[in-house]
């Protein structure tokens, strides 16, 4: 019997029995602050555009009843400017998202200042904050 447990113990491997912890996705779950969306196109009309106003697809978002929840979010497009300005070269437009457009999803946001034509197409950042819930 002696000879079983010093056997055992001799074999006996820590490793299998350590906590693996894999930093990368214990970060990537925390740092769900935002969904990515795309800026699609100002409001319009057949021939008239109103860039007052931003159509945003967010990703996962196929119905009016799914876009609700983003009413009132706070919406970033975060672009590079060539001009190095208090350090960074990275600047924000805020806006805001005001309500739905549509059947498909798209929600209508205000930015402080209006996005320019050069963003369709490109990624903005729905924040999911401030909560409704």
């Amino acid at each position: 019997m002696l000879i079983f447990f010093f056997f055992f113990f001799s074999s006996f491997d820590r490793t299998h029995y350590q906590i693996s912890f894999n930093y990368n996705s214990f970060t990537n779950s925390l740092s769900l602050v935002y969904v990515k969306g795309k800026h699609l196109s100002y409001q319009r009309s057949k021939h008239v555009t109103n860039p007052n106003v931003s159509l945003v697809s967010i990703d996962g978002v196929n119905t009016p009843e799914d876009a609700k929840f983003y009413l009132g979010k706070r919406v970033a497009f975060v672009y590079r400017a060539p001009k190095e300005v208090r350090g960074t070269k990275i600047r924000v437009i805020w806006g805001k998202v005001t309500r739905t457009h549509g059947n498909s999803g798209v929600v209508r946001a205000n930015f402080k200042k209006n996005l320019p034509a050069k963003s369709f197409g490109a990624t903005v950042r729905v924040m999911l904050y401030p909560s409704n819930i």
